[in-house]
This record gives structure tokens, C-alpha cells and sequence, in this order.
């Protein structure tokens, strides 16, 4: 509200109110919430609430009253601007003094006339430092009028702003500073100066100030879940310097906008210039919609002054010019396109202290910052969880925080439908609000099945419109009815020659209508699917058949029993399983004709599901792209069945027994997937499928013959031949004349990339040797569940699994380009070395090798029954204590079932080991300290030693389940700064002790007089009783033939290395503790002190500092496990894997 008042005595006794803190969101009420998240009620703020005026003006009585100002305040009130005037608003009689104070405070704004006679009154004067004060604190809006008077003279205080101490009570040294500061802040500030007609420069005022007023309030819906979450993850961005651009995106209803509000709303006090340009993308229809974007944003960012802009090119320049100088808070709501981003904009520098927000639906939005000016901060919106969810939909529906009572389960139901989409949750809430009665909310629900709401479609139907092609929109067509949760690759072969896939599949992805898994899996909202499929539902209401896509297997399922295919038909799915389970009688599998899909010649994807269907094949439509039909239930393909436009066929749990292509050659095949065909018997004529690229004859376990001309398929890259343990047995035969014979094993084509033997009792025979010839590009072999004892080197591999192989013994001269060793359970396996004699692994699963005792160049964990006396070096006592017990913890991949006996680690070139509390004068070190740490001074060495390192020593005892510390040895001429967290170390039993006892391998850099501290740092799980240090020396002459293994001081720590020059030593992850609130944030600050935070040790792998993955195959083929088993075989994996682990303790 606008407050005018007027000052011809008294005094004003200012006091200052709270600091606000500019992120703390102002303009909202937090609500408690059951949940994690927290509602917001959009409210106003509390200055706001407080507020009896929009604006207070300050102004000489004597210079003003009668003129200016009275003419001001009726142009304001006109205006429809609420206006405090001291002679009409202040009771005669009255106290003035608290009046004004408190009108000043109760006031959103400020106008402040600075006329001729102003600086004359201290009563303007202490007005005016009030006024500043709460632009400072409460984002007072502040408009200097300098009537008849220059900013200059008030500014550097000429003439009568002049002020001077005087002899006068009020006139002292300490006012008259604070006054003079007052009058150039005010001076500073953009303001107003008459130059011209009074009638004009008072309309140009009341714009100005309406402007101000209406330009900070958004609206913002009243039930908002989840938004001060998300606020809190991007707030950093508010803070940095240089940083001035946020884009926000995701799908259509995702919040996008109400965040921006949420970030606008909560900051925009703290800028001079703001402006909110919303729904850009609904807006820029016609030629001239970019142009009263234009001026609104322009005139924004000028405080109110109207331009006028003659053309888009030209709004353009005028923007760049306002952005450099202007710290503006800006947000651009829903921009389509880069071109509207560049007209609102332009592509010029931007004043380093202004924030720009812009929402989209567009995910690769790199290319539309890539200016040297510009930077930018993205962020994809994050779809509520289930209780933010259940939270928001109850709002709407009950009015309330938490379901109904008798509610929960629908209101569950309602909440998986929407899958964390706000939008959807606030139309089903609300379309549910009056009618809350149980058999509404189920008709409902049972409706979505069916149908998406009109509003939810508008919103979601906007990106799919937005699609520049139309081999799009039928691509994203086709994805949405039959291809979510396919993978991507497979889905990419089959639609590219008709949709362009690959590209077309990166444009939805851009556009937030699509996305891919981890592991290559093609992804969709729930909303999205149904947005398509009302798209093709709209295109015959009532009738399936005249569809585009029927998708639906009751649809389908009539469509064939009725034999009312069309022409229109692209695509036709049916899963008879769908519809047995649904408990309906009436469909019968056998009853199904052929002749159904005669007149179907537009059909490029088929899907059928344990479906028999009867007659002749050669009418099926040419243009036939894709046939999946699992359970195909002939023993053969059918001769009449057209095959010379597939790309892929998928005939898993099928009944065949011979697979031979019907037609001369197959030029489109790509894939071929007999998964599970367990009466498969032979392959026939597998030349007539040149380009095939992938074959998969997983578990087809009577498989007997594959042509030997699989050799020549040069395209082949990936076969799965899982399970096919007759096929090798068999080492090839022949059928010919109903008499089985041996022939020539097959061998392997030589363009393969991706082999799966697993299961198939499998040994390194010559003749499985020779099968593989030599493969020069094959990067992924899966072996795993075989009967080697040993295996040849493959050159080239990058991933290679030989998990459950329980002959396997060793694993010898891996090649230097394997990044990922998968050995689960290889039982027997005791030693691994590499080619380059490094370990650079990227993955490594190796959990239940109970027998493994060595991994080059990573650990080396033997029993000190095991080792001689040269391995052991000056430690060779402890082969005394080699029958001592102490249950080893740490790493479960090494600790689970391993023997309890004394055992020696060897890593980073120092060993160590744990020991129960025995009395020994060997470990009984030189140093000594009850606490946790000590320090001492390098002595001289004796005559004929030499300092070989420090054995370091300490007792402890355990508690809890987390045990986090670690031992930190550093050096005080700078040499030595190492923490180390060993793999394994001991935990004794309840009510003892137990001593972790290491060498160090330094003595080469300790001198004389150097100063060696020592501490044991615990973050969790230990209590530390003693620690110790002994110096080790040998002789001269024994010290080259004393050297162990691990007393080799070369090896090569920089990967370990902290910016600060420190060693971090640890191959364990602490994060995962920290992440469930096992371990507290501030563990590595203990540690390592405040230079650094421990967001650098972040993704450490057991490597150290994770490398650039250069290799795009390397990011191909981590899923391949996924893509090629299903994440639920990885699943199924793992139980295998805990099932044999307590078989093992069983026995």
C-alpha cells in the first residue's frame, strides 16, 4: 500500500526489526506433515499481513502539501491504490509520532518527495533513514520523486541539502551523519526527476508504483506437498556468483511452474527488478506474441517504464541492453523453444547478480546456453514420492493430510495410477471431493483404466503436439501402446526403418516423454501411456478395429474371433494368459483363424501371446516389422508365412523342434530369440540370415545341431547360447536319415561381441579352445556355472563372468582391458594376477570365493600358517600364534565363511593382522600411550641398521554392527600423510580385546630428528584402550634379502591421493552407512579437518579416484547382465547366491 505523511515537527525514534534471511520463504506457511515432506499454504507474508497501505510517501509540508503532492495522492486513489495522507488519516489530537512510525512499518512501499525545503526538517530527515531501513530488512519498495531539485545536489549534498551540525538538540554530529548517508542512498536509487509537464510526470509515477506494487505477487495453489524439499536442492544456486541462468524440466504436470513461483515468490524482495512471464509456450502463437512478451519483460526489468518496441530483433537488443546493468530475478515459464529463449533474452553478457529461471519440457537444453556470457544450472523436476503423494491427494479429496478412514487402499490405488505427478493427483483429489463415498472412488479408478481426464490430457498432450515430425508422433505412438519396458536397442532395430527410431527416440527423450533405465530399458509415465493411447482411442471411439493400434487383448481378442481387421490396423497385440487370468471362459485360444488378419495389410507389429492360430499364413501383411509370439505352438515355421520384412522375431517358450527360415534369405533379420523353446532340436539354414545381429537360443537345453554356417554370419554380434548344455556335449550331429553321427565341431563367427555359455558344462578342452579361434572384437564373455579349473586368455574382453564356476582354481594373466570381473562363488578360486600385473578393474563382485587369498595389485589375505618366514620378514614370530582364532570383519565379499584363524593382509604395500590379547614381547612397542594417539622423535640409527618402517599397534574393543576408523600416520617433514582403513581386521568377543598390529614400509623417508605422529581415529564402533609404535631396523647386509612382499615400498599410491597431498587408503564405502543414518555427515571432516569435504572421496571405487571412462563400449556393455537376463534373473541371482552361502554353513 502507498502511505503519504506530512513533517512539520517531533521526532521519529526508529527502531530496528528482525533481520529477515533472504531464502527462508516469506510468503508461505509451513505445515507440519505426517510424512517427509512439507505442505505449504500460500499465504501472504507477514509484512504483508501487517500491511494497512500500499505505499508510504514522504514529502515537505510547506514545499508540496497543496500542489504535488495532494494532485499525487488523488492520481493514486484513483488508481485504485490505497493511500495514507497524515492530515486525513491521523486522528486530530492524537500522538503523531507513533502513528507514522507505525504507518511507515505497515506500509509495502514508499514515495518519497524530495523537494527544495526537505532536508531542512529532521522530522523527513528521520523519515527518510526509517524508510531505508526497511527496504534494507523487509524489501521495502523505495521510488525517489526529486521535485525541482537535482539528484546531484542531494547526492553529494549541495545547497539546501547541505546539512550541517547545529547548536540545536537534533542537529548533532551523529544525526546529521546518518542523514547525510540517508540522502546518497537515496540519490542512488533509480528514481523519478520533473523535467517536463506535472500531469504527465505524476501518470508516469502511479505506472510506476502499480507496477512495483502488482509485479511481486504470483499466485500460487494453496495445497502445495513436497515444493520446500526440492527448494532446498537448488537454493545453492541462488548463491553463486556467475551462475545466472536455472532451467527446470520435465513432463507436463511435473510442478515445473509452481516451483519457479515457490523460488520467485521466496527471494524476489531481494532484487530491484523482477518479472514473472508465464505460459510462454501457449502464448507464442501468432507473429506478435513475442513482441507483448517483449514489452512485458521490459517493462519489468525498467521498473515500470513503458517502451516501445518497433520489432522482435529490436525488443531483443533492448533486453541485452537492460540485462548487463539491471540485477533482475526473472522467470520464463515454458519455453518451447530455443528461439523464444533467445528473443526474451538475446544472447548477451548478463549482469553477474541476476537470476533467471526458465521452465520446459525440453531435457537437452545444453545447446541453448552455449554462449561464452552464459551459465547454467539444470535441474530435472522430481516427481513426489508416496507420501508427498498421498499427502497431496488427500488435501484435495478430504481436505485433510492423511486418507479417510476406509480410504486407504483406493487412495493407494489412486496414488500408483498418478505416479507422483502433482497435476494428476490435484484433478483425481478434486474430481473426488464431493462424492466421497467408496463405490464412487472405485468407479473412478475403475474409469482411469479406461480414459484420462480431459484436463490432464490438455496439459500432457502439448508436448506430444510439439513434435516437429510426424514419424514422431507415431513413433511415440507406437512406444506407448507396445514397447515400455523393452530395450531400447531392440526397440531401435525394429522401428528404424519405418520411424527413424534412433533419432526419434532422442527427441522424446529431449522432449520429457520418454526415458531409458539404467539398464537400457525404455520408460514412460503411466499419464504419458495414457495420453497416447486416448490419442489412437480418439480415432474410432467405438470400434477397435478401425484403430491405428489395438493394444488391449479383449479388443484384440474380438477383433479375431470376429475376423474384423482393417486396413488401418498398424498394430495388434494379445496375451491370452491376460485373459485366462481374468477368469472369462468364454475365450478359447484354438478357436482363432488366420483368416482374421486378412485384411490387415498395414500391420507392422504383431504380438502374440500363447495364441494358436489356425489356417493358412499367406495372407499375413508383408509389412509384417515385428512378430513376437511366445508359446508359438507349431513344430515348424510355416511355409506360407512371409518373412522378408522382419527385423525381429520372437518365438520364445516356443513348441518348435526345428527352426529353418521359410524363404530363400531373410535380408531385414536382425534378432532371432528362441528363449525357453525347450523342444528345439536343430537349426537348419541359418545362412539365410545374413545381417543377423543377435541370436538368442537361451535355455534351449535339447538343442543338439546348429548349422556349421553360423561361422559365416558376419553381422553376429551377440549370442546367448545359456543352457545349451546337449549342444556341446554333442560337439555336433547330424539327423540325416534318422541316424545321429558326430561332425565337426561349429565354430564361433568372428564377429561376435557379446558370448553367453553359461550352464553349459563347459571345460578347457582343446576342442572348446579351438571353437573360439581366435575372436578379435568379442568383449563380453559370460562362462559362468561351468567345469574349468583354469581358462585360455581372451584378448580384447571388457566384461567377463565366471560366477558359480566351483572347479575354477585359478585365474592367470587377465588381459589389460578388462574392466569388469564378475566370480561369485567360485569356491576354489585362489589367486588372480593381470596382464599388466595392476589392478584397474571398474567392477569387481567376487562375494562366497572363500579360497581366494590374492588379487594382484589389490589385497593379498593369507594364513600365517601358510607363510614362510621370508614372507613374514621381521614378523616371523607370529607363526607361533598361527592356530590363534579371531573372526575377521569388514568386507563380507572377503570375511563371509573364511577361517578364523591368524591371517596376514596385505595392501597399499603394508600388512597388518589382528590378534586376540596375547603377551608377547615382540609386539610390545618402544612408544607407547593410553589414549589414542602419540608422537616421538626419530632417534639416530644404531651401528650397522638401517630403518626399515614402524610396526603401529593398537588394543581395542568393539560394539555395535558399524565399525568405521581409521589408523593415520604422518610425519612432520611433510613426507608422510597417510590414513589408512585396512580391508579386514579382527573383532573380538565380547568382554575382550583384541591388537591390530601393521608395518609401515617408510623408513626409506624418516630421518633423524623427524617428528612421527601416530593417532587411531574412530568415527563409529571402537573403543581404543593403547596404541603403540616400535621403529623396525635390519642389517645392512640382510636388507635386500629380507624383503617380502609387501615390504616393497614402490607401489604406486597417486590414485589415493586427496588434494590436500594426504593418502586416502580405503577401498570400503562409508556412504552407504551415512545415507541410512549409520554414520553421521561429518565423519571425514574427523578425519581429514576442514580443508576439504568429503564429497572428494565421493565415487571412489576400489581403484581410488574413478577414472573418465573413454570407452563407450564400456557404458554398453555394464548392462549388458540386465539386458540380456532381466533384472529379475540378476535378482534371482543373488538369492542363488545366499541360498548356496547357508548350504555351505549347513554343511
Amino acid at each position: 500500500m502507498l502511505l503519504l505523511s506530512c513533517r512539520h515537527f517531533g521526532k521519529i525514534f526508529i527502531v530496528s526489526p528482525g533481520k529477515t534471511n533472504i531464502h527462508s520463504p516469506p510468503n508461505f506457511k509451513l505445515m507440519a506433515s505426517t510424512s517427509s515432506s512439507t505442505t505449504v499454504m500460500a499465504s501472504s507474508s507477514s509484512s504483508d499481513k501487517a500491511c494497512s497501505y500500499d505505499v508510504f510517501l514522504s514529502f515537505r509540508g510547506e514545499d508540496t502539501r497543496n500542489s504535488f503532492t495532494d494532485h499525487l495522492y488523488h492520481k493514486l486513489v484513483q488508481a485504485g491504490i490505497s493511500t495514507f495522507r497524515d492530515d486525513e488519516e491521523i486522528n486530530r489530537g492524537e500522538e503523531l509520532k507513533p502513528e507514522i512510525e507505525k504507518a511507515i512499518k505497515a506500509s509495502r512501499s514508499s514515495i518519497v518527495v524530495l523537494s527544495n525545503n526537505y532536508a531542512t526538517s529532521t522530522w523527513c530527515l528521520d523519515e527518510l533513514v526509517l524508510i531505508l531501513q526497511q527496504r534494507r530488512e523487509c524489501g521495502h519498495i523505495v521510488v525517489p520523486v526529486f521535485y525541482h531539485v537535482k539528484p546531484t545536489n542531494v547526492r553529494n549534498h549541495k545547497q539546501k541539502f547541505a546539512i550541517k551540525v547545529k547548536t540545536a538538540s537534533r542537529w548533532t554530529d551523529h544525526n546529521v551523519n546518518m542523514w547525510k548517508m540517508a540522502l546518497t542512498q537515496v540519490a542512488d536509487l533509480t528514481g523519478l526527476e520533473l523535467t517536463g509537464p506535472e500531469t504527465s510526470f505524476l501518470k508516469e509515477i502511479v505506472d510506476i508504483i502499480y507496477t512495483k506494487l502488482d509485479r511481486r505477487d504470483v499466485h500460487l495453489p494453496l495445497n502445495i506437498t513436497g515444493m520446500t524439499t526440492r527448494y532446498k536442492e537448488i537454493i545453492s544456486w541462488l548463491d553463486e556468483y556467475n551462475l545466472e541462468i536455472l532451467a527446470i524440466y520435465g513432463m507436463g504436470g511435473s510442478g515445473k511452474t509452481t516451483l519457479a513461483k515457490y523460488i520467485y515468490d521466496s527471494n524476489h524482495k531481494t532484487f530491484e527488478y523482477v518479472s514473472f512471464v508465464e505460459d510462454i509456450g501457449s502464448r507464442c502463437k501468432g507473429p506478435h506474441d513475442l513482441l507483448k512478451l517483449q514489452e512485458q519483460l521490459l517493462k519489468d526489468i525498467l521498473g515500470g517504464k513503458k517502451r516501445k518496441i518497433p520489432s522482435v530483433s529490436r525488443g531483443t537488443c533492448m533486453i541485452e541492453e537492460a540485462l548487463q546493468t539491471k540485477r533482475s530475478l526473472i522467470v520464463l515459464d515454458d519455453i518451447v523453444d530455443h528461439k523464444q529463449l533467445v528473443a526474451l533474452l538475446g544472447t548477451g553478457k548478463i549482469n553477474a547478480q541476476s537470476k533467471i529461471i526458465i521452465t520446459t519440457r525440453e531435457k537437452n537444453t545444453d545447446t541453448w546456453f552455449d554462449y561464452s556470457y552464459w551459465r547454467c544450472q539444470k535441474y530435472e523436476m522430481r516427481l513426489l514420492n508416496d507420501d508427498e503423494s498421498q499427502e497431496l491427494l488427500s488435501r484435495h479429496a478430504f481436505g485433510s493430510k492423511i486418507p479417510m478412514a476406509g480410504f486407504e487402499e483406493l487412495v493407494l490405488e489412486a496414488v500408483q495410477y498418478c505416479e507422483g505427478n502433482p497435476l494428476a493427483l490435484e484433478v483425481l483429489g478434486s474430481s473426488l471431493f464431493k462424492n466421497n463415498t467408496i463405490s464412487h472412488w472405485r468407479s473412478q479408478l475403475n474409469l482411469l483404466e479406461k480414459d484420462i481426464d480431459s484436463r490432464l490430457h490438455g496439459v500432457l498432450v502439448r508436448s506430444y503436439m510439439s513434435l516437429p515430425y510426424n514419424s514422431e508422433k507415431e513413433l511415440f505412438l507406437h512406444i506407448a501402446c507396445f514397447f515400455i519396458g523393452k530395450d531400447m536397442e531392440y526397440v531401435v532395430k525394429i522401428l528404424e526403418p519405418d520411424y527413424s527410431a534412433t533419432s526419434g527416440i532422442k527427441t522424446l527423450i529431449d522432449r520429457c516423454l520418454l526415458s531409458v533405465s539404467p539398464n537400457k530399458k525404455l520408460m514412460m509415465h503411466r499419464l504419458l501411456q495414457d495420453m497416447g493411447k486416448n490419442i489412437v482411442r480418439q480415432e474410432s471411439i467405438k470400434s477397435p478395429a478401425k484403430r491405428s493400434r489395438v493394444w488391449l487383448s479383449i479388443d484384440t481378442y474380438k477383433i479375431l474371433s470376429k475376423g474384423k481387421g482393417s486396413k488401418t490396423v498398424e498394430g495388434l497385440a494379445l496375451d491370452m494368459q491376460v485373459l485366462l487370468e481374468e477368469n472369462i471362459a468364454a475365450f478359447k485360444a484354438w478357436e482363432l483363424k488366420t483368416d482374421s488378419l486378412r485384411n490387415m495389410d498395414r500391420l507392422k507389429l504383431l504380438q502374440l501371446n500363447f495364441v494358436q492360430l489356425n489356417g493358412s499364413y499367406e495372407n499375413i501383411s508383408e509389412d509384417l516389422r515385428w512378430l513376437c509370439w511366445l508359446g508359438f505352438h507349431l513344430r515348424t515355421i510355416p511355409s506360407d508365412l512371409y518373412m522378408g520384412n522382419m527385423v525381429a522375431i520372437d518365438m520364445s517358450y516356443s513348441n518348435l523342434q526345428v527352426f529353418e527360415p521359410p524363404m530363400v534369405v531373410l535380408q531385414s533379420l536382425q534378432i532371432l530369440n528362441l528363449k525357453d523353446s525347450h523342444n528345439l532340436f536343430e537349426i537348419r539354414n541359418i545362412f539365410k540370415m545374413p545381417r543377423l545381429e543377435t541370436l538368442i537360443l537361451w535355455n534351449c537345453y535339447k538343442l543338439h545341431i546348429v548349422c556349421k554356417t553360423i561361422e559365416g554370419l558376419g553381422s553376429l554380434a551377440t549370442l546367448n547360447m545359456t543352457g545349451c548344455k546337449n549342444l556341446f556335449n554333442m560337439l555336433g550331429a547330424s539327423t540325416s536319415g534318422g541316424v545321429v553321427t558326430k561332425q565337426p565341431t561349429f565354430y564361433f563367427p568372428l564377429s561376435l561381441h557379446r558370448l553367453f555359455l553359461k550352464d553349459c558344462n563347459l571345460e578347457c578342452t582343446d576342442s572348446f579352445s579351438s571353437s573360439f579361434k581366435i575372436q578379435p572384437y568379442l568383449q563380453y564373455l559370460n562362462l559362468g556355472n561351468n567345469l574349468f579349473e583354469s581358462i585360455p586368455c581372451y584378448n580384447h574382453l571388457r566384461v567377463l563372468d565366471l560366477s558359480f564356476c566351483s572347479r575354477l582354481k585359478c585365474l592367470v594373466c587377465l588381459p589389460r582391458t578388462l574392466a569388469e570381473l564378475y566370480i561369485y562363488y567360485c569356491v576354489l578360486l585362489e589367486r588372480i594376477t593381470f596382464e599388466s600385473h595392476r589392478f584397474t578393474l571398474q567392477e569387481f563382485g567376487y562375494e562366497g570365493c572363500n579360497s581366494l587369498y590374492e588379487i594382484e595389485g589389490f589385497i593379498k589375505l593369507v594364513l600365517i600358517a601358510n607363510l614362510n618366514e621370508n614372507d613374514l620378514g621381521h614378523m616371523k614370530w607370529l607363526r607361533e600364534y598361527k592356530n590363534h582364532q579371531v573372526c575377521l570383519v569388514g568386507e563380507d565379499e572377503l570375511t563371509l565363511g573364511r577361517s578364523s584363524q591368524i591371517q596376514m593382509l596385505f595392501e597399499f604395500g603394508m600388512m597388518s593382522t589382528s590378534l586376540p590379547d596375547i603377551k608377547d614381547p615382540n609386539i610390545t612397542p618402544t612408544y607407547i600411550s593410553e589414549s589414542n594417539s602419540l608422537s616421538f622423535d626419530v632417534p639416530s640409527c644404531p651401528i650397522n641398521k638401517t630403518l626399515k618402517g614402524i610396526n603401529v599397534t593398537f588394543k581395542y574393543a568393539v560394539s555395535g554392527d558399524d565399525w568405521v576408523w581409521f589408523c593415520k600416520v604422518s610425519t612432520s617433514n611433510g613426507v608422510v600423510d597417510m590414513m589408512y582403513n585396512p580391508k579386514v581386521f579382527g573383532k573380538p568377543e565380547s568382554g575382550k580385546v583384541c591388537i591390530w598390529l601393521s608395518y609401515w614400509p617408510i623408513g626409506n623417508v624418516l630421518h633423524m630428528g623427524d617428528t612421527v605422529s601416530v593417532s587411531i581415529i574412530v568415527m563409529s564402533g571402537l573403543e581404543v584402550h593403547e596404541c603403540g609404535v616400535s621403529l623396525v631396523y635390519c642389517d645392512h647386509e640382510t636388507l635386500e634379502n629380507n624383503l617380502g612382499w609387501a615390504e616393497i615400498v614402490g607401489v604406486d599410491l597417486t590414485e589415493f591421493e586427496l588434494s590436500t597431498g594426504a593418502y586416502y587408503l580405503c577401498r570400503r564405502d562409508f556412504f552407504s552407512l551415512m545415507e541410512v543414518g549409520r554414520l553421521t555427515p561429518d565423519w571425514f571432516r574427523i578425519l581429514v579437518g576442514d580443508t576439504i569435504d568429503y564429497t572428494e572421496v565421493r565415487g571412489w571405487r576400489k581403484t581410488g579416484r574413478p577414472k573418465q571412462v573413454t570407452d563407450p563400449s564400456f557404458t554398453e556393455l555394464k548392462a549388458i547382465r540386465c539386458i540380456m537376463d532381466g533384472p529379475e534373473l540378476v535378482s534371482l541371482l543373488c538369492n542363488i547366491a545366499t541360498l548356496y552361502l547357508l548350504l555351505t554353513q549347513i554343511r
